[in-house]
């Protein structure tokens, strides 16, 4: 079985399972019976989407520095108890079934979701490439 880390609106993968929106904000302009016909998410989990002020910083993030002080605080809040249960029932959930998490952001590299991908396999999650 498999976790995947998606880009949330992107055309599902055979077997993708169900698609998580971790994201402070539903999508705009899209009625939320369409969420999921339109290939945003099934679910909505904003758990584990960046407080407003550190999406913030990762959205001005300009520099490599600026970048890692947006992780350093993503993780700080993803380290809080909720947050951290939240990402262990993921990571022991990939295990046993197919699923995925996603943002919006088009380069995972400078979204928090590839934050998410270090924590769940901080975590022991089976992710995929």
């Amino acid at each position: 079985m498999t976790l995947r880390i998606v880009k949330l609106g992107s055309p599902r993968t055979p077997d993708e399972g169900t698609r998580i929106g971790t994201v402070r904000r539903p999508p705009r302009g899209v009625p939320k019976t369409e969420f999921a016909s339109q290939n945003w998410y099934d679910i909505w989990y904003p758990n584990l989407a960046p407080t407003a002020e550190t999406m913030k910083l990762g959205q001005e993030a300009d520099t490599p520095a600026q970048w890692q002080s947006f992780e350093r605080q993503f993780r700080k809040e993803m380290a809080q108890p909720e947050a951290s249960r939240s990402l262990d029932l993921l990571a022991a959930l990939s295990r046993h079934s197919n699923f995925s998490v996603g943002c919006y952001c088009e380069n995972e590299a400078r979204c928090h979701r590839s934050v998410l991908r270090a924590l769940l396999q901080e975590k022991g999650a089976d992710l995929a490439p």
